[in-house]
């Protein structure tokens, strides 16, 4: 069965995200292509040679120790390798104005990417809710990004309806974010999602959706939250 979880989200957010594409009118995004998805192979991310890369590369142990953590219904999440910075990704903030991943400096992030006219992307948006509820804290933060074009009316409604209270407003219409992702090797497709520390280091990422509500997503920040060392 732990490998069967490794392939495939729970059937909870499966039927979840089919309900919801058919509300919507909405088809998948996610793309599975070239080993991608819940089963996909590791992918070599372009490290630069800035100082705060280097610094980043440094925490190779330290991903890979988080990311074993990753079990069950998040057992997709794979070590950064090597970690990079994603100090400067850049969207908007719950105010609207810019600001970068850099402005949470102290604080691990589980940073996700998604869009209203993404099924799995919508079914899981109420559990990072429930996820931000029970573990948001000064120490860590559910940042959840939406990249609908256009203006904000679409998916304000769409949390408002499925009753999303914790997470934060977070948005980037330009799609710039996403195609940032995709041409360091991270992003293939929606959702994606992204563990980064206090230094705005990559220490995990995933492609697809998850359970994110339950018990081993509780695992998995305990353990990036757990003192180094």
């Amino acid at each position: 069965m732990a490998d069967r979880n490794r392939l495939f989200p729970a059937p909870r957010l499966i039927l979840a995200a089919l309900v919801a594409g058919v509300l919507a009118g909405a088809v998948a995004v996610y793309v599975r292509e070239s080993g991608s998805g819940n089963n996909a192979p590791a992918q070599q991310a372009a490290v630069g040679n800035s100082k705060d890369d280097v610094a980043c590369a440094a925490k190779s142990e330290r991903a890979k120790k988080v990311a074993a953590s990753a079990t069950g219904q998040v057992a997709a999440l794979l070590p950064a390798d090597p970690p990079q910075s994603l100090r400067r990704l850049a969207f908007n903030g719950p105010n609207g104005k810019p600001m970068t991943i850099a402005d949470h400096a102290g604080k691990t992030v589980l940073l996700n990417l998604w869009a209203t006219w993404c099924a799995p992307c919508r079914a899981e948006m109420p559990a990072l809710d429930a996820l931000q509820k029970e573990k948001g804290s000064n120490a860590f933060e559910v940042v959840a990004v939406n990249v609908d074009a256009g203006d904000d009316v679409k998916p304000k409604k769409f949390l408002k309806d499925t009753g999303v209270q914790s997470l934060g407003y977070y948005r980037d219409s330009s799609m710039a974010l996403f195609n940032d992702l995709k041409t360091r090797g991270l992003a293939l497709g929606l959702p994606v999602t992204m563990l980064v520390d206090g230094e705005g280091c990559l220490i995990a990422h995933m492609n697809g959706p998850a359970e994110w509500s339950g018990p081993d997503a509780r695992r998995l920040v305990e353990a990036a939250l757990a003192p180094s060392g």
